[in-house]
């Protein structure tokens, strides 16, 4: 088996008209430019993995121009929630055979688990009962199927003081579960708008860049970073190997408002 490749995208902000912008920027362009380039590089991914965020104002017209986008990828595509979806208008919306809010995957020796960490009306994370019950069951289920497992929110600190009152609240939990099973290998998440790559016993976890604006790393408030939109190319070997990084655009974002305090 070769590994298999998976493009993973985060946080798009999608707002509800076209030529809208957030904090000065198309958000919208920019994803499209994030595909663009991926696939340019890389031709073919054997599954699209949107970890949340995929929205800025929830509506029809935002997730309908985002489902044409990843169709025309003809590339399967997994989407799960962010704390700023709405899940059940995701669901309704990416529910094609290519694109969809599946929570599990098997590809090969490999299964993908994705969790919706989303509380609803909160900025923050955390897994319900139910999830945590989901995660182990797929685990148990399938003993010899290595793991990733995708979620919005992060399971470890930034060190940046305010993005880390996001964090999910029970991540104490969440590990202790994978550390019971080997097969669980990697966990990777979005909401932070910037990369991690951090290795906890067997375990990696892996934060990844916003298609579009970037928050500025170990910051004590909200603040903005130069840094250009990317997205991680994730290799998955059949030996439980995984091979990871990421791929920013060549410019910087046009427009971006550097002094804005939150949104």
């Amino acid at each position: 088996m070769t590994a298999l490749a998976i493009l993973q995208i985060t946080d798009l902000h999608i707002l509800p008209g076209l030529d809208e912008t957030f904090l000065g920027i198309n958000t919208e362009h920019y994803f499209h430019a994030i595909l663009e380039l991926a696939f340019a590089e890389h031709h073919h991914f054997d599954l699209i993995l949107v970890t949340g965020d995929l929205t800025q104002n929830p509506c029809p017209a935002s997730y309908q121009r985002i489902l044409q986008k990843l169709e025309a990828t003809n590339t399967p595509c997994i989407c799960l929630p962010g704390n700023h979806d709405i899940y059940e208008l995701m669901q309704q919306t990416f529910n094609t055979p290519q694109v969809n809010c599946q929570k599990q995957v098997l590809l090969e020796n490999w299964q993908l688990i994705c969790l919706n960490s989303q509380i609803p009306g909160a900025t923050g994370g955390r897994l319900s009962k139910q999830e945590l019950l989901f995660l182990e069951d797929c685990l148990t289920s399938n003993p010899n199927h290595h793991a990733l497992i995708a979620v919005h929110h992060n399971c470890l600190e930034t060190k940046s003081a305010w993005l880390d009152t996001m964090i999910i609240e029970n991540s104490e939990t969440f590990l202790t579960i994978l550390e019971k099973y080997p097969q669980a290998k990697a966990v990777t998440s979005g909401h932070i708008h910037q990369a991690m790559d951090i290795t906890i016993g067997a375990l990696r976890i892996f934060g990844t860049p916003s298609t579009c604006f970037q928050f500025t790393p170990k910051s004590e408030t909200f603040s903005l970073d130069t840094a250009a939109p990317g997205y991680r190319l994730i290799k998955l070997h059949e030996n439980g190997r995984i091979e990871s990084g990421i791929t920013r655009l060549p410019e910087s974002l046009n427009g971006l408002q550097l002094d804005t305090r939150g949104y």
